[in-house]
Parts: C-alpha cells; sequence; structure tokens
C-alpha cells in the first residue's frame, strides 16, 4: 500500500489561492466541496502523484493564516529548462519571489510566496536521499 499525503492550508480566498496554485506549478483540481460543516475547499495536485494539497476557508470562524518563512513546500526540478519554465508559472501566476530565510534555497533555487504567506521553493536539482 502506498499511503497517500494530504497537506491542508486555511487561506484566504480558496478561489484565488487555488487557481494560482494550477497555473504556477501546473496542477489541476481534483476535488472541491462547498459549505461543508462551514468549511469551503478545494484540492489540487497532479492526478497521477500520491500528494495533493487542500485549501480551505471556514465560514463561520476567520482563520488568519500564519505560516513562517520556514513553512515550504519544495519542489525539486532536475531538468533546468523545465526549472526556468516552471518558475516562469510561478511570475505569471501571480507568487511573489522572495529571498529564502535560509540560504541553503538560494543557491540552487528560487522561493515564492502566496498572497497568505505560505511559500514554494522550486529547487533546481534531483532529490537524492
Amino acid at each position: 500500500m502506498t499511503p497517500h499525503l494530504r497537506i491542508a492550508r486555511p487561506v484566504m480566498d480558496v478561489q484565488r489561492t487555488s487557481d494560482m496554485y494550477c497555473r504556477g506549478l501546473a496542477l489541476q483540481v481534483l476535488a472541491s466541496f462547498q459549505d461543508h460543516d462551514g468549511f469551503d475547499g478545494v484540492m489540487v495536485g497532479p492526478a497521477e502523484a500520491d500528494y495533493h494539497l487542500e485549501f480551505t476557508h471556514s465560514r463561520r470562524h476567520l482563520i488568519t493564516p500564519s505560516p513562517t518563512p520556514e513553512d515550504l513546500l519544495v519542489f525539486y526540478c532536475p531538468s533546468e529548462s523545465e526549472w526556468r519554465l516552471a518558475c516562469e508559472r510561478m511570475d505569471a501566476a501571480g507568487f511573489q519571489e522572495v529571498g529564502s530565510f535560509n540560504p541553503y534555497w538560494n543557491a540552487r533555487g528560487r522561493t515564492y510566496q502566496d498572497p497568505d504567506g505560505y511559500r514554494v521553493v522550486l529547487q533546481q536539482a534531483a532529490w537524492v536521499p
């Protein structure tokens, strides 16, 4: 059995966030829900992957996202040309490029921040355990 990973994050605007992540990371909407016990949400990811991201918003309770500069999603891009295209997509989708808190990520990657303060690193390298 291969486990499936869901990373859930509260956001201020579910539609804006899911649109940005789909455009910036070439993801697709996998599922969504409206007013499920007071929550709206969207799940995005690659259809074939063993992970997806969930963005939620509570209709009843204001939950302000409060990520730190070290709360990162890191995507490894071994091909330099694919990495450059991914960076261009992130810029076009509206992500803000920021310097990384940890200088390791600046050496071979770029760090982007969404409007809620969540960060995504595009690392131009292969992940090697």
